[in-house]
């Protein structure tokens, strides 16, 4: 037996006067967590709106990083609470939090996005890293959220380079998707995610400048609506649809081998970095039109096009842990071809020198 199931999604500035009726089958009770500046903000504007009839059974800050130790920590200070469901508030990090919490206490999880820089609102796994932000697992749930609630004034209002790193995030999902899978025979699931994908990168060329640009006035306009639904929902759903195997390769392998470079997490926005290491698989997959394409998208919406933008040195032996960390990654696991440490290396010096 096969089963799927599907991000559903609420979106627009009023987004929250659908709460009531869409949570009312999943219990009077909630745990509210998130970031703490996402809880501010959002709370202005979602707890009026909110029925008597639920009952906020605590708030917690999560934290500042997706770790099995803090969901755990969460997990026994919770664990004999009365929660229905958790209500996940933030950014990815938190809502992946919010998710592995919900598997651990067996309750439905509903996210609310405060920026569009990942896919996390609506994907069914989370990404877990140690405490000191190095890449440890993805965690895998059944299904995704039962509802995610999107208020683009929210979205709009939040630092632009959010929804900019998630454009960066997001272009990566249909070369990934299309290099994972190339030369196998595919489901019917796999297939549809794969003809999916191209909504991760077509409506993006369209519209994420003019969306970007929305963003750094605090203003709503259609390109912010739809760059948000690529970011958050498109690649959700690719994500839901096709084989784990598939879900990713070596844009994002690439990034969680440079979280091995002390600190890189903390300066670099994980969206601005995949789309850079886009460019990396590309060349190395020999499709250098596709990479100046791609680059000269990125210098349009101000993500770094080079390691050296970075201050990241260029050199061989200084990357080695970085390289050896992406080829060990769970997202080259299945690729259509070997990748060896000097291929990815090549990659990386074509990039630099486009």
């Amino acid at each position: 037996m096969h089963q799927q199931f599907y991000p559903a999604y609420t979106i627009g500035a009023d987004a929250f006067d659908s709460f009531n009726d869409i949570c009312s089958s999943l219990g009077k009770h909630f745990l509210l967590i998130g970031g703490k500046t996402a809880l501010s903000v959002t709370e202005k504007r979602l707890l009026p709106k909110i029925s008597h009839d639920f009952e906020m059974t605590d708030r917690v800050i999560y934290g500042n990083e997706c770790t099995e130790e803090r969901v755990t920590e969460l997990f026994e200070k919770y664990k004999n609470s009365t929660i229905d469901f958790i209500l996940g508030v933030g950014g990815g990090k938190a809502l992946d939090t919010a998710k592995f919490l919900a598997k651990m206490l067996n309750v439905n999880v509903v996210t609310i996005p405060t920026i569009a820089s990942t896919c996390a609102a609506s994907s069914a796994l989370s990404v877990v890293y140690t405490p000191n932000h190095v890449f440890k697992k993805f965690e895998y749930y059944k299904r995704p959220a039962f509802h995610c609630f999107i208020d683009t004034q929210i979205i709009s209002d939040a630092p632009h380079k959010f929804i900019r790193a998630g454009v960066g995030d997001t272009l990566a999902k249909h070369y990934e998707v299309e290099f994972s899978m190339r030369g196998r025979v595919l489901d019917y699931s796999s297939e549809m995610g794969l003809t999916i994908s191209s909504m991760c990168n077509i409506p993006l060329m369209r519209y994420a400048h003019d969306a970007i640009e929305a963003c750094k006035k605090n203003e709503i306009n259609n390109a912010l609506e739809q760059t948000a639904l690529a970011i958050l929902i498109s690649t959700g759903m690719v994500s839901m649809l096709i084989d784990p195997d598939y879900n990713g390769a070596m844009a994002h392998a690439l990034f969680y081998g440079l979280t091995n470079i002390e600190g890189f997490e903390e300066k670099f926005l994980h969206g601005d970095v995949v789309g850079y290491c886009t460019m990396v698989q590309l060349a190395v997959d020999n499709n250098i039109d596709e990479a100046k394409k791609i680059k000269k998208f990125l210098q349009s919406i101000d993500i770094e096009t080079t390691l050296a933008q970075r201050n990241i040195p260029c050199d061989r032996q200084y990357l080695d842990t970085v390289l050896e960390g992406a080829l060990a990654d769970p997202d080259m696991k299945v690729i259509p071809y070997k990748v060896t440490k000097e291929m990815l290396f090549e990659g990386i010096k074509t990039i630099e020198s486009l």
